[in-house]
């Protein structure tokens, strides 16, 4: 058994198999999930697994180069902006156990943002209710 990192197999394999530039989606609750992406389905009920959660193990496992938002954040869900901004402006946040990385932060349409979902490895649904709770992370490289 796996004594650190994240224990679900299928999350782990996804983040195991990432080249450069590659990426990974996750998601609140009601984002549409493209036909022919693999969906890791997380949700237990509303609310859990929250988005934070997710992107707080999957960002302590990933190298991440990016992350794309949508547009619609900024005014429909500030509070899960703030937190993805703090999470990769490369400090270390006082509630997190993990060093925030530094990765670009760009927007998007939320129209576009679900275009670029059919592209992504996998789509990860957590059971966050808030509106447009979702990210794409894009992988880049680790040199040691």
């Amino acid at each position: 058994m796996k004594k650190h990192g994240i224990l679900n197999s299928h999350i782990s394999k996804v983040l195991s198999d990432l080249g450069h530039t590659d990426y990974i989606v996750v998601a609140d609750a009601g984002l549409p999930i493209p036909e022919g992406v693999t969906k890791i389905d997380l949700a237990l009920k509303l609310g859990v697994p929250s988005f934070q959660d997710v992107v707080d193990v999957i960002a302590a496992d990933m190298v991440v180069e990016k992350v794309t938002l949508a547009e619609e954040i900024k005014q429909g869900n500030k509070e899960a902006l703030r937190y993805i901004s703090r999470t990769f402006a490369g400090e270390q946040s006082e509630n997190s156990q993990i060093t925030a990385q530094t990765a670009a932060i760009e927007f998007c349409s939320h129209e576009q943002f679900k275009e670029l979902t059919r592209h992504a490895k996998v789509v990860i649904r957590t059971g966050e209710n808030k509106p447009f709770a979702n990210c794409i992370l894009q992988a880049g490289v680790y040199f040691g």
